[in-house]
């Protein structure tokens, strides 16, 4: 065989083992995402509290107004991380975001149903998802979520029950007031929040 018939096969034959290393590697990545157990994490169970000394006020608002509060929220939280995401109310909870995959980022899309919880928090609960083309199992797709998307300590998700617990008493407010979710109907444009306010912040305890 001449010399250049040679190097050229031997060329070839070093392309296919590279080749056939990446293919594994590509099968084997997915493999572990596919079947690697999800974590579990402890969540609130929704259960009413007993209040102490305070008065309960119904605040009414609308779709427009929470956006407006959410984006300004989340611009203070993701102002210094790598991985940012918006969240919109329309008829549904729609967050939109990217995640990390290999050395690249692909599109995330997450419709949610918010749901209110006997005490006041909200469950928001899996609709649809989706992370660019790739084919992973919704749980996966969550603890990629809970993984890189940085959220508030009283946001919680969690991938087994697909699902995110807003625990909205657990919000550190600096006036010491309480927020619960009294009614909430996306497509009505109807939502409402109950606010406890403690006699001890306004001088009556």
């Amino acid at each position: 065989m001449p010399k250049d018939e040679k190097k050229s096969s031997r060329n070839w034959r070093k392309l296919f083992i590279v080749l056939a290393v990446i293919n594994i590697a590509v099968i084997s990545t997915f493999a572990i995402l596919l079947f690697w157990p999800v974590k579990e994490t402890p969540f609130p169970d929704g259960k009413q509290q007993v209040k102490g000394n305070s008065s309960e006020f119904v605040i009414r608002t609308t779709k427009k107004n929470l956006n407006d509060m959410v984006e300004a929220y989340l611009e203070n939280v993701l102002k210094d991380n790598k991985y940012h995401y918006q969240v919109k109310l329309d008829d549904d909870v729609h967050l939109v975001g990217e995640l990390p995959v290999f050395s690249s980022t692909v599109p995330l899309s997450v419709h949610l149903e918010p749901l209110v919880q006997d005490n006041g928090d909200v469950i928001l609960k899996l609709k649809t998802i989706s992370i660019g083309l790739l084919e992973l199992p919704n749980k996966r797709i969550m603890e990629y979520m809970q993984d890189y998307l940085p959220m508030p300590e009283w946001v919680k998700v969690n991938p087994r029950a697909e699902e995110i617990y807003v625990a909205l008493q657990d919000m550190d407010i600096k006036s010491n007031f309480k927020v619960e979710a009294a009614h909430v109907d996306l497509p009505a444009n109807n939502i409402a929040f109950k606010i406890s306010v403690p006699y001890d912040e306004i001088g009556l305890d």
